[in-house]
């Protein structure tokens, strides 16, 4: 894909991969001319290197969630390299790499984004997604396009600082997968002797596995698959159970104290929260849609347990994940790809054949 940039007074062209939503194409992803607004003063512009495919890029393509604006140019997880900043930039300069996840503003001024937690944005739109504009205003018809490009325009306050010792191939992912399991693990408190359990061992269960390792669990993984048992043992989980054996999961009732569930597609929540012990947690994080068949109250009071989801994190918290993962040696298990292997890669990821993350090799 050629980085090539049209400027004109305002506005930019690059090229990038998106989905028209045209129903004579289908939903597959193809190379377009993406037209972006010149960097304001507190914003600067990004050439892309890297970025992660996240199993949202699929929903939202098509159009699981039904707020999807088309064109749609997904991507989420990205790393790259600063070449032009606003006069208004003085925390960050040209030639610098950086971290852009899954916001690019916000109003900034709302009680959530003065506490650090913009995800959850009270301002008139909520928080503007750095893929399909505001988040809180479905009648808009704002758009806004992510890392599948060539350049991206993002507010300095959303910017992240990579520590050095993470791999730049493969830091991408925990711009999302990483912070999305890091926040409720974190917000669970967990810590050293915590029974937790990871359900779902795929892009963003590898990363739970780990960052809850590092934070001194003894941490189950549950799969539904048994050849994933050695791949869960290898990131550190200290024993694995398969959801479908139902004697296994019978004799687990009431051994954890929190249970992050990562299944990105339908599932039954009354499965896992038996599980639980006395007061203890569950959250998920993974299917950001409905499900039929209702939550067991009588299983959820009778134990006093609770029942939640989580929403990524905010930029300090993203931040907070980074300079952890750096520190404690994470990183997720890449795949890299080229942009032209797009719609391999989403095929691969609905069929669970990647291990266990896409990452779009923009360099090259």
């Amino acid at each position: 894909m050629e980085k090539k940039v049209i400027n004109n007074d305002t506005t930019f062209t690059v090229k990038g991969f998106g989905a028209s939503g045209n129903l004579i194409n289908g939903k597959t992803l193809k190379e377009i001319d993406v037209v972006r607004e010149k960097p304001k003063d507190n914003e600067v512009l990004i050439e892309v290197l890297y970025c992660g495919v996240c199993h949202s890029d699929i929903h939202q393509v098509n159009n699981d969630w039904k707020n999807t604006r088309y064109p749609c140019v997904p991507g989420h997880e990205v790393v790259g390299k600063i070449i032009e900043t606003g006069s208004g930039v003085n925390d960050f300069k040209t030639g610098q790499i950086v971290g852009v996840g899954c916001m690019i503003d916000s109003c900034q001024t709302c009680e959530p984004c003065r506490n650090g937690e913009e995800q959850f944005c009270l301002g008139e739109h909520g928080a503007t997604m750095t893929y399909n504009g505001y988040f809180n205003d479905p009648e808009s018809d704002y758009n806004t396009f992510g890392g599948y490009s060539s350049h991206i325009v993002v507010n300095k306050e959303f910017l992240l600082t990579l520590p050095d010792k993470l791999d730049l191939s493969r830091t991408a992912p925990i711009l999302c997968a990483g912070i999305t399991t890091y926040s409720p693990l974190k917000n669970a408190g967990v810590k050293s002797g915590s029974r937790v359990a990871i359900v779902g061992i795929g892009g963003l269960g590898h990363m739970a596995v780990q960052i809850a390792k590092a934070m001194g669990a003894e941490v189950t993984a549950i799969t539904t698959k048994r050849e994933k048992r050695e791949e869960a043992l290898k990131l550190g989980a200290d024993r694995v159970l398969i959801s479908e054996d139902k004697k296994e999961m019978e004799a687990n009732e009431l051994a954890f104290d929190f249970i992050l569930i990562t299944i990105p597609s339908e599932f039954d929540i009354n499965l896992y929260v038996p599980l639980l012990g006395v007061k203890g947690s569950l959250v998920t994080v993974g299917l950001l849609g409905e499900y039929e068949k209702p939550l067991n109250n009588m299983e959820v009071a009778k134990f006093n347990r609770s029942v939640g989801g989580s929403l990524i994190g905010g930029i300090k918290e993203t931040q907070e994940v980074l300079d952890f993962c750096a520190e404690h040696d994470i990183a997720p298990e890449v795949q890299m790809i080229r942009i032209e292997e797009i719609n391999e890669a989403f095929d691969k990821i609905k069929n669970e054949e990647v291990r266990f993350r896409y990452v779009i090799d923009m360099a090259n």
